[in-house]
């Protein structure tokens, strides 16, 4: 992974955007969400349309090729490259112009699906090719995908949505792809031969083109037949081998009225398959598929599971959740009534046993909506999930057949896997014969690779017989390209290679993808290729639930399949970081292939090297992955192995030892509280303690209490609840704990401090796991495992106000101290909201006041926010709304280091301050995490409070 110092150099000086050569920027632009992997000879960011046509011109003179990506969420290895990689996504990602009469849109490349449709929502539209990965995608990169999604039915694919491409050719040339005829130069000469290749190739390509909705393989030279041709719809598709796109312009729809779903259970997997061909008569705008499969992986993931239980009637072998959305709830009721009547015309019934049961269960809750749509669009990333080293891997994955051939294909590829000792899972879009399959097997083994193979062969056979498109969603890339002679014949692919040759005749744009592309299964080009390994090392936690080297470590690292979810700009948590810079070293995808280089010796200095210091430098530990990542990449848990690491070979900063120990020298520091506290009121000072601490000048330190809380302010004989008293709320807001024992006593309950015999207050480890201190972390979980499993035998909670210390006891102890004393205190540890809410008998009174809530992170990764929102609501006559926030950015001692301070304010920016600029001045502010009420408090002009205080105002005595 050497760099090529010459070219690095060269772009560093023409360009005006980022220019990353190192190998750890290299290493998280090798992949994407496919089997492959090349390592780039550079990464550039460009700023602006200059910066493309700089790179262009330097990769030309240096013969070097050119890979344009967007979201880099491809699954068939188009985005991966031996080229210079351009990411247009952190500045090429403007909205240019929302035309609400003519229906248009114009659009940079880099702009994120999502991010258009919050636009275009307040105008009543939207656009409405609505792939899975909408929260990351790119609109040029759908573009050169020719993405489709659930609603193609009624709205069509990319290409029956874009209206005209601009674009840079290889050559420099700058042209507007589209209808209109051009005037002399280049461009109306590459238009003239184009329509003379279409006019040429008519009868072949009527002739070979499958009659299917669904065929995006190739390029769209049938695009170029008839007297309506649109030169964009050539360049849709064509995967950044023909030019780099600029701008596009999107046709637009307005947004449907009211929808409701009709989910339609199945007793086996043919007989939903052979009635999708019945059931889109009913003309709904959507028919998507979900089988047993997958039913059973999300219900093992939280972020799932109620979901399911929401909407799925005892065992089905498949669903197909029918969706319509006619314009008036009465228009939707009387569909779903034809929907029940033709299931039960076929035979199935809820009171029918064998193969006649079945039935709709109705679904007319949008929020319930909504949360099926997330789980159906985590289809992938539900079938990663899988621990074992065999993944469901993708390459016959979407092909696409007529809906009256569909049950038989399916039947056929599934007896095709049989016999490979395989089988797959499918999902997706059953209202256009486009159904997402993927057999599972072990990319590192050769015998998995030959299996591969042959299974393709075989698949694409199939597929041909039935007339189908061996390319129905998701490109070609590396994975399909090869086959396009078997599925098209010799002379369209040779049209095909003259259309490259046309464009790009050096071969410098996205080589080896649609034409003269490498063998599928050519093992140098994988993720995993030949040589890959990862030596045997010792870990500092338990990674015993995965496969791999390090106890697991490494199963759980190649866990990240690059889809890309941790991209997502707005809702759940999921990542912070780089919501905020929008780097790719910042999402969760990017360190985890950083680990990944790290651990396998494909980057210098492992787990310990600097690079992987600057890799995980803005990962505030906020944990939304470990929730929200379907495939369950948990990089706060990561880190720490990293931190380890780095401790043992580089020793502790002073500004480590700060943090870690602070629960060993708090007790004393409270001594001097006025003294310490004076830094926070003498400019001169709080500039020397920077240097000499590494705690910025900028923020104010929490403040020392010269009255912290004491363990026999709760000492009540035989008590019902164990109270964790942590290190923030005891030394820094003891009012907090009081408040607290007070409300629990107001509940009728007995409450003791856990403690020991030590004279020492007990501690979860959460300052010692942030600096790599593991061993000494250990001790103190062990110590507080010790000391309660008395108490947790006879079923008494251990209960905490800090989030961050009291879920610690739910996850990092269990990786500490595995076994089933742990196991046992998990159970029991609950935050003081989990448990009060269990309490029927709290008596509240009105504050009067709207109360505003934001979740610390933690919470949100234990699904422990609602038991909070459930209790403010017991309050009479209260108004309570939660802020749509992800992390607030302060994140233990992120927030104060001089050089991530500005990130920690930029995360706050994105959603918090303003949330709260925005509510009504009297708002009560309620966070129970320690940090975020000190955010909260620097960058606005609110106090927070704990629950517990606002419950200690609202009993009512």
């Amino acid at each position: 992974m050497r760099e090529n110092t010459r070219l690095s150099s060269r772009l560093r000086a023409a360009v005006a955007g980022d220019v990353m050569a190192d190998a750890a920027a290299r290493a998280r632009y090798a992949t994407d969400a496919s089997i492959y992997q090349m390592v780039p000879e550079a990464v550039v960011v460009p700023r602006s349309v200059g910066d493309i046509e700089a790179t262009m011109t330097i990769a030309g003179e240096e013969g070097t090729p050119i890979l344009p990506r967007g979201g880099g969420t491809s699954q068939c290895g188009q985005t991966v490259n031996r080229a210079i990689v351009l990411d247009n996504t952190r500045h090429l990602n403007h909205i240019l112009d929302i035309d609400t009469e003519s229906l248009t849109a114009r659009v940079q490349p880099g702009l994120v699906l999502d991010e258009l449709n919050r636009a275009l929502k307040p105008h009543g539209l939207w656009f409405p090719v609505d792939p899975s990965t909408a929260s990351r995608c790119t609109l040029g990169g759908m573009a050169a995908n020719n993405s489709s999604g659930g609603k193609s039915l009624r709205y069509g694919i990319m290409r029956d949505n874009v209206r005209a491409i601009s674009a840079i050719l290889p050559d420099g040339t700058k042209a507007q792809f589209n209808r209109d005829d051009p005037a002399l130069g280049p461009y109306a000469d590459l238009v003239s031969d184009m329509r003379a290749l279409g006019r040429r190739e008519a009868d072949e390509i009527a002739a070979r083109f499958p009659a299917v909705q669904r065929r995006v393989g190739g390029y769209n030279i049938d695009a170029l037949t008839g007297a309506d041709v649109n030169m964009a719809h050539l360049l849709v598709g064509s995967e950044g081998t023909l030019a780099y796109f600029t701008e596009l312009e999107l046709s637009l729809a307005h947004l449907p009225g009211e929808k409701v779903i009709g989910v339609c259970h199945f007793p086996t997997f043919y007989a939903a398959m052979e009635a999708a061909q019945h059931l889109v008569t009913l003309t709904p705008q959507a028919v998507e598929l979900i089988d047993d499969t997958m039913i059973a992986l999300g219900r093992e993931i939280p972020l799932f599971r109620k979901t399911i239980e929401a909407f799925v009637e005892g065992d089905p072998a498949a669903l197909l959740l029918v969706e319509f959305a006619n314009g008036s709830a009465e228009a939707n009721a009387a569909k779903l009534a034809e929907l029940a009547q033709m299931m039960g015309d076929h035979g199935f019934a809820f009171s029918g046993a064998g193969d006649r049961w079945g039935g709709v269960v109705p679904v007319t809750d949008a929020a319930l909506q909504n949360a099926i749509a997330e789980y159906r669009k985590a289809g992938l990333n539900v079938m990663m999930s899988m621990k074992e080293a065999g993944k469901p891997i993708s390459f016959v994955e979407d092909c696409a057949v007529a809906l009256p051939d569909l049950a038989d294909y399916t039947q056929g590829v599934t007896e095709i896997f049989a016999r490979h000792g395989t089988k797959g899972t499918w999902y997706a879009h059953a209202s256009v014969g486009c159904l997402h399959v993927r057999p599972v097997l072990n990319m590192r083994q050769d015998k998995d690779v030959k299996s591969m193979r042959a299974i393709a062969e075989e698949c694409f056979d199939l597929v041909k017989r039935y007339k189908g498109s061996h390319s129905g969603e998701h490109g070609d890339g590396i994975a399909r390209s090869e086959f396009h002679e078997k599925m098209f014949g010799a002379r369209i692919v040779s049209a095909f290679e003259e259309v490259k040759t046309r464009f790009d005749p050096n071969g410098l744009m996205n080589p080896g993808k649609i034409v003269q592309a490498p063998a599928m299964d050519d093992r140098r080009v994988f993720r995993y290729g030949p040589d890959y390994a990862v030596p045997d090392f010792k870990t500092v936690l338990d990674w015993s639930a995965w496969p791999g080297a390090g106890g697991g470590f490494q199963g759980a690292v190649e866990m990240c399949n690059n889809n890309g979810a941790c991209r997502k700009l707005k809702g759940g948590v999921m990542c912070p970081s780089f919501r905020a810079t929008r780097n790719e070293r910042d999402a969760t995808r990017g360190r985890a292939n950083t680990l990944r280089f790290a651990i396998s010796g494909q980057m210098p200095g492992g787990l310990a090297s600097d690079a992987m210091a600057d890799t995980l430098k803005y990962c505030v530990s906020c944990k939304g992955c470990r929730r929200e990542c379907p495939t369950g990449v948990d990089m706060a848990r990561m880190k720490i192995e990293v931190l380890a690491a780095r401790r043992k070979d580089r020793g502790m900063t002073l500004a480590d030892k700060m943090v870690g120990y602070l629960p060993r020298y708090a007790a004393t520091a409270a001594k001097f509280a006025w003294l310490i506290n004076l830094r926070n009121r003498i400019g001169p000072v709080r500039k020397l303690t920077e240097a000499l601490t590494g705690i910025s000048h900028r923020r104010d330190l929490p403040e020392w209490s010269s009255n912290p809380f004491r363990d026999d302010e709760a000492r009540d004989a035989n008590p019902d609840v164990l109270l964790f008293a942590d290190i923030f709320n005891r030394y820094f807001e003891p009012e907090n704990l009081r408040a607290a024992v007070r409300v629990l006593r107001a509940a009728g309950l007995r409450v003791a401090v856990a403690q020991d015999d030590s004279g020492r207050a007990l501690e979860c480890g959460r300052t010692l796991l942030a600096v790599g201190c593991v061993e000494e972390a250990r001790a103190e979980v062990a110590r507080v495992i010790d000391t309660t499993k008395v108490a947790v035998a006879k079923g008494i909670p251990l209960i905490g106000l800090e989030p961050s210390s009291i879920l610690t006891f739910r996850d990092e102890s269990l990786g500490l101290c595995p076994g089933p004393e742990a196991e046992a205190l998990a159970q029991s540890a609950l935050t003081f909201e989990e448990f009060l809410v269990q309490r029927p008998d709290l008596p509240l009174k009105p504050l009067n006041k709207p109360i505003y809530v934001h979740g610390h992170c933690h919470q949100k990764a234990h699904d422990a926010v609602t038991p909070l929102l459930d209790l403010l609501n017991r309050i009479p006559q209260s108004e309570v709304t939660l802020i749509e926030s992800s992390c607030c950015g302060m994140a233990g001692a992120f927030g104060y280091a001089p050089d991530t301070i500005d990130v920690s304010y930029r995360i706050a920016n994105l959603d918090l301050f303003p949330a709260l600029a925005a509510a009504p001045e009297a708002a009560l502010v309620v966070a129970n995490g320690t940090s975020c009420r000190h955010q909260i408090a620097d960058g606005t002009p609110r106090r927070a409070m704990h629950l517990a205080r606002l419950l200690d105002q609202a009993i009512d005595e």
